[in-house]
């Protein structure tokens, strides 16, 4: 009975992993889908992003998550693809947006990945220094014939909160 649940399980999972049509480029490797991650939302001011590039990178469940630290304590949001797409999509159009991956750190085990990815946001690429920086923490799906995000969880780097060496420096 236990094996016939988890079969049931695994083949209901295993079917929303096929809802969505990616570049094989983009979902080849987990090096591959966190490039065209930070790819996607990145561009000048009054570029059209292409978010259904962005789209297929998900599963269908997938999520979005700032957290912070405000006045009211330690704050979050979260957000599927699509409201992360309709809520902030605009102002990265707008005013223009380039984030950069500037160090790494990675575990995996079996078909999920964990990575610490530590980014840098310019308006522009000519930009002298960074206007944030912050680390997102990714988790990936190996899906075996292709690489799926299930979650990017972003914290933005303040005062109170610096960037630890040990996410600063390239593997």
């Amino acid at each position: 009975m236990k094996i016939l649940f988890s079969l049931t399980i695994c083949l209901t999972l295993s079917a929303s992993l096929f809802a969505q049509e990616a570049k094989t480029e983009d979902v080849q490797s987990a090096d591959a889908i966190i490039a065209a991650l930070y790819d996607v939302i990145s561009g000048p001011a009054g570029e059209k992003r292409d978010w259904d590039r962005m789209k297929s990178l998900f599963i269908p469940e997938g999520r979005l998550m700032p957290t912070g630290k405000g006045s009211n304590g330690v704050g979050y949001r979260t957000w599927t693809v699509q409201e992360y797409i309709e809520q902030a999509g605009a102002g990265l159009e707008e005013g223009g947006f380039f984030e950069v991956e500037i160090s790494r750190k990675t575990e995996a085990y079996g078909t999920i990945s964990h990575v610490f990815s530590t980014y840098e946001s310019r308006r522009t690429l000519k930009d002298d220094k960074p206007f944030a920086r912050g680390i997102n923490s990714i988790q990936l799906l190996n899906g075996g014939d292709r690489w799926w995000i299930v979650s990017v969880f972003w914290m933005g780097e303040t005062p109170e909160f610096q960037l630890p060496k040990k996410y600063l420096k390239k593997n």
